[in-house]
């Protein structure tokens, strides 16, 4: 019988806000924002050689250089007083980092290449910019037009046009977005997986998520000017006419109000084997079900549809066997896309609020929006849950988790 991945726990720090003076967390090292999120687990388990029996720490990051650069994963583990835990890798697989991380480990753990290994990702989206790693995509023309590849708001836009959504509907869905995730923090439905945040000398600097906007309503949203038209007419929207001639402009309708904020943040779950949890007395709240990774055209931002679909074939299930579903709102657009396609009830999809209202920090969103969902479900009672996260050049990554 196949070795079966369990979520023993999942943590995350609260998101803070990452733009210049306002920064939340930039006084706080990347490193030292892992390190207090590994400690976390060991005070959490009660379980003082917790650090021995880690085979290995995977962390997913958008932009590993600078501070969260050079393998940040086995730096934190000495950092933070774990030397006997093994390993310490570092991915990137863009904002589906994390949630990558996080399959990864279910993989090495089905495997039996490991037996407890902690997952996540991290993003100090205020000391370390994203694009700062610079690449190919970014900075060599040639490579740029041969993949086709555009900036993903000019594909959310293109998204936008091609699925006739106005940006009313845009901007409605972000509305949603904020008065969900108000609601779920005024009820403290955050609360079981979040971690406070301290500064070096031990006081406390963020408890709770900054970033959404209680009193925000529809004229707000509808006074801010697009986000992404400069950005098109430097030659992007000309691209993407030419990948699809059928579409006759690219209408820009995407906002800073729509669409996720920087944010600084650390995500991280505690993945084993069943043996391994009995050995160090820990209780499974779920297990990984199945993964997929899908890719399109890497002008477009759709991917995640198609490695939701993939997910659910891989697990044998279908559509109406889901009963919870996470979705990253990197973009309104594709959000609403991805809800309309599934026939998903507003109550069953992001049900806490997605990154429009809480921020999105790229490399940790998968490990957050994870923490999101089992809560969720272990709060409803519920079984099976989706989440899914479109990337940027086509790519997209989806996980289904199952409560035991």
């Amino acid at each position: 019988m196949p070795t079966k991945a369990y979520i023993y726990d999942a943590l995350r720090s609260p998101r803070g806000r990452a733009d210049g003076s306002n920064a939340d967390l930039y006084e706080v090292k990347p490193i030292d924002l892992l390190s207090q999120c590994l400690r976390a687990f060991q005070r959490r388990s009660g379980r003082e050689e917790l650090p021995a029996s880690i085979d290995d720490l995977i962390i997913g990051c958008n932009t590993p250089v600078g501070d969260q650069g050079y393998n940040i994963a086995r730096a934190a583990l000495l950092n933070a007083g774990w030397g006997s835990a093994r390993g310490g890798l570092q991915i990137n697989r863009f904002n589906t980092s994390g949630l990558e991380a996080v399959n990864l480990a279910a993989a090495r753990i089905t495997a039996e290449y490991g037996e407890v290994i902690i997952a996540g990702g991290i993003e100090c989206m205020s000391r370390v910019p994203t694009y700062l790693n610079g690449g190919p995509m970014l900075n060599d023309p040639s490579t740029v037009i041969n993949s086709h590849y555009i900036p993903q708001g000019v594909a959310a836009d293109l998204v936008a046009g091609s699925n006739d959504i106005s940006r009313e509907e845009l901007d409605a869905y972000a509305l949603k977005s904020h008065a969900k995730a108000v609601a779920a923090q005024k009820a403290g439905r955050y609360s079981k997986s979040l971690e406070q945040i301290a500064d070096a000398n031990g006081l406390v600097i963020l408890a709770e998520d900054t970033i959404c906007s209680p009193g925000l309503n529809t004229d707000d949203l509808a006074e801010l000017p697009p986000r992404f038209t400069e950005m098109g007419l430097a030659g992007f929207d000309e691209m993407a006419l030419h990948r699809f001639p059928l579409v006759d402009h690219v209408e820009h309708s995407h906002t800073i109000g729509n669409t996720s904020k920087a944010a600084d943040g650390c995500a991280l779950v505690l993945l084993g084997s069943e043996k391994a949890g009995k050995e160090l007395s820990l209780i499974p709240r779920a297990r990984i079900r199945a993964v997929a990774m899908s890719a399109v055209d890497a002008t477009l931002l759709t991917g995640g549809r198609n490695a939701a679909e993939l997910a659910l074939a891989k697990a044998g299930l279908e559509v109406k066997d889901i009963d919870l579903w996470e979705f990253n709102e990197s973009y309104a657009a594709p959000t609403i896309r991805f809800q309309r396609h599934f026939e998903i009830e507003d109550d069953c999809f992001n049900a806490l609020g997605g990154a429009i209202a809480l921020g999105e920090p790229l490399g940790a969103v998968g490990g957050m929006m994870l923490c999101q969902l089992l809560d969720e479900m272990e709060r409803r009672d519920l079984t099976l849950g989706s989440l899914t996260i479109d990337a940027g050049a086509g790519l997209a990554v989806s996980t289904i988790i199952e409560r035991v």
